[in-house]
């Protein structure tokens, strides 16, 4: 089965291809032809990833499934959220991101967070929503230099090791893409037994 992930991210679509593990032909959008931004102006996750999704199948009419992903503090009320890419700009720059949530939780005690993925599935014009979580909690120097956004400052629960101490294999295991991304493979091995 032929599938395009709606991203430009290619470290989301490399995390993504390595769980899929060969079992479906993942295309990305340059291999379809899509140059363009795609829509993300929605309030939620649910809505920005259900957009993209929404906004691929209608241009280049392709099964497909988008994410949106966001990391959502306690202490600052679930902020970043869905602005998580952009919180300190439109730059979407990911040091600067990272500074200004370290700068929002100076003082701050309780410093638990989660992160939360939502991919959307269009096949065969019907959608399909699925989400992935994982808590942990925010330190207060970034460590380590794999992965990308707030990985440096985020040790999931159970672990003493930020998101990028963590090779791409171990991170994968527990991550909310990867959460996310097992009920969407499930729901394509149902449907294609």
């Amino acid at each position: 089965m032929k599938l395009c992930f709606a991203t430009n991210n290619t470290h989301k679509f490399d995390e993504v291809a390595a769980a899929l593990d060969g079992r479906f032909e993942l295309v990305n959008l340059a291999d379809m032809g899509c140059t363009e931004e795609l829509p993300e102006t929605g309030d939620t996750l649910e809505a920005n990833s259900h957009q993209k999704a929404a906004y691929l199948h209608q241009h280049y009419g392709v099964d497909c499934f988008a994410d949106d992903t966001g990391l959502e503090v306690e202490a600052l009320g679930g902020e970043p959220g869905v602005y998580s890419a952009r919180y300190a700009g439109p730059q979407r720059n990911a040091t600067d991101n990272v500074q200004l949530l370290l700068k929002n939780l100076k003082g701050k005690t309780d410093r638990s967070a989660r992160f939360r993925a939502v991919f959307t599935l269009i096949l065969a014009g019907a959608t399909h929503q699925f989400e992935g979580v994982v808590t942990g909690q925010i330190i207060h120097i970034p460590r380590g230099s794999e992965g990308f956004g707030y990985d440096p400052v985020f040790v999931p629960d159970g672990y003493d090791r930020t998101f990028a101490e963590m090779n791409l294999v171990d991170k994968n295991g527990i991550s909310h893409r990867t959460r996310a991304l097992q009920k969407l493979v499930d729901f394509l091995t149902t449907i294609a037994e």
